[in-house]
């Protein structure tokens, strides 16, 4: 029989925490010696008053003084023992989950979900910042607040029932706090989710923004929702406050009235003046917990938040098994009852599909716009979220492929060119092992090996720098240098005349007919007809249907 708690068997990210259960076990046997050895300071206060006061002798107190050193020394050392037990932990549960997060994230956004990755790893930080913080100590540490009560209790039964009343009193702020600031604490944390996203969403828009003259009205858009975020913030700060005030209060006042009531028992003769001084201390130890919980609660609200969307991320995106290899790729394609849906839409976007594509062959895919021309390219590279039917290459479900494996043999040109942070060589190689003569080979096939050459450090010039000096055409030329690099069996092609010039244009007819030599399977995507005479077939696609497959003659004679 298990031992982990139901939760955590449900809860993905539960089922992470509880791999280091064993560092949280040590973590607890350290607070305990950490909790036992807080007794010390009672003891040796009860042993000045009523004993070196009345005995006078040097000898012993240098040795009590001694004793409690070396107790102290070991509470130290087991302080920083759990700290960096937790520390460790903290680390190691980033290290464990951030690949997940990462990959989580990535499918979120392939998914056409609405994501902030950003906000993904602040996610991760705060959890591991919690973890590593006061309020877990202050978990493994009120345990402990029953022991010290008995040993108030044992000491005077009044001082016990005053200190119970502390607690409870603590207890109901704690309470009060999370009914007060837990509310507030998330409103004003999705707010500030919304303001942020809505502001990085527009930065990648700035040349478009600037040009228009739209940046006053996107100004004003954003601060009605950063007013708000202030709002949430500051109405969830002011109600923290005025938890915080109160619990400063009763620690002040609880200081002073135990004092009171020791010494009340001490002038009736129920109590020693050390016993008076001893339980001021252990009452601060048992409230202490307590106290750190509800000046902790901000921390516990966020790493809840924070918690609660990391979950639903990973449970909406679970860890994929690794698909297998199913022999050589050679390029054949079939689809059979292809549909792909989206959200919010009634109807599918492609209704149906059964067709067979054979390999080494060049198709043409044509329609109107809106007719699911990109959501078929995305679907023949099994990248699309929401199919039903399948995609076959070579006979297998393309999905029980692996990825990492399957990519290398795949060429993608969609229709908006994402170049990323990095040289040209890097992003021409797709970030792996950079092959000098691959990466040559696939710029002189689209005609950009010379422009390469020109730029200030050739291949190796950073697309921070390149990127301002690249054309439109340029940079599609380069996503599709990207796109044939390493010689893919199967390549699509959304598109990929939109902004060629008749230079560009005549070397993106010299790459496909080049892929088409080496046996590659070539599938583009145009709106423009002089693009179809490089095609074996041609495919045309109105409003999610085929309606007409064949040779260019062929087709023209239907539509005709």
């Amino acid at each position: 029989m298990s031992l982990r708690p139901a939760w955590l068997s449900r809860s993905a990210l539960g089922r992470s925490l509880w791999t280091f259960r064993r560092e949280f076990a040590w973590v607890g046997v350290f607070s305990l010696f950490a909790n036992v050895l807080l007794l010390a300071p009672t003891l040796y206060m009860m042993q000045i008053f009523d004993r070196i006061f009345i005995s006078r002798n040097e000898w012993t107190l240098i040795a009590l003084t001694l004793i409690v050193l070396v107790f102290f020394a070991a509470m130290a050392f087991a302080e920083w023992v759990r700290s960096r037990l937790l520390v460790r932990a903290g680390v190691r549960f980033d290290e464990f989950l951030n690949s997940r997060v990462f990959t989580a994230s990535f499918e979120a956004n392939l998914n056409l979900a609405r994501h902030n990755p950003v906000q993904s790893f602040n996610d991760l930080l705060q959890i591991r910042q919690f973890l590593t913080g006061n309020g877990v100590f202050a978990f493994f540490d009120t345990p402990w607040t029953p022991i010290y009560l008995l040993v108030l209790f044992m000491m005077h039964p009044v001082l016990g029932w005053t200190s119970v009343a502390f607690v409870i009193l603590l207890g109901v702020l704690a309470w009060v706090s999370h009914r007060l600031t837990a509310p507030r604490h998330e409103r004003a944390g999705d707010a500030a989710i919304a303001s942020t996203t809505y502001l990085s969403s527009k930065l990648r828009n700035a040349e478009t923004v600037q040009a228009m003259g739209m940046l006053g009205n996107l100004r004003r858009q954003w601060l009605a929702l950063y007013d708000g975020q202030m709002g949430s913030q500051i109405e969830a700060q002011r109600a923290a406050m005025r938890v915080q005030a109160f619990v400063k209060f009763v620690q002040y006042t609880q200081q002073s009235i135990i004092l009171a009531v020791g010494a009340w028992l001490v002038v009736r003769g129920e109590l020693s003046a050390g016993g008076m001084i001893a339980s001021n201390a252990l009452m601060s130890n048992a409230l202490r917990p307590i106290s750190t919980l509800v000046s902790t609660w901000k921390q516990f609200i966020d790493a809840r938040q924070s918690w609660g969307r990391l979950e639903q991320l990973l449970e909406e995106h679970p860890e994929r098994v690794s698909g297998q290899a199913a022999g050589p790729v050679r390029g054949q394609l079939t689809l059979r009852g292809l549909v792909a849906t989206a959200p919010n839409r009634p109807q599918p976007i492609l209704k149906g599909l059964d067709v067979e594509f054979q390999a080494n062959e060049v198709v043409a895919i044509v329609g109107p716009s809106g007719a699911g021309k990109s959501t078929l390219a995305r679907c023949l590279i099994g990248i699309w979220p929401q199919t039903s039917g399948q995609v076959l290459l070579d006979g297998h479900p393309i999905e029980s492929r692996a990825r990492d494996e399957l990519g290398p043999h795949l060429g993608y040109l969609p229709q908006d060119i994402e170049l990323f942070e990095g040289t040209i060589a890097e992003n021409i190689a797709r970030f792996g092992r950079v092959d000098p003569a691959l990466i040559i080979e696939a710029a002189q096939h689209t005609g950009i090996h010379d422009m390469i050459l020109r730029l200030p450090r050739g291949y190796d010039t950073p697309m921070g720098v390149a990127g301002n000096l690249l054309s439109g055409g340029q940079r599609q030329r380069v996503g599709l240098a990207r796109a044939i690099y390493g010689n893919p069996e199967l390549v699509v092609l959304d598109e990929p005349n939109a902004n060629l010039d008749d230079v560009g244009l005549a070397a993106l007819v010299r790459t496909i007919q080049a892929l088409k030599a080496r046996g590659s399977t070539v599938f583009l995507i145009v709106h423009q007809r002089n693009l179809l005479a490089v095609a074996d077939r041609v495919l045309v696609l109105n409003d999610g249907v085929i309606t007409q497959l064949g040779q260019l003659a062929q087709t023209r004679t239907a539509s005709a």
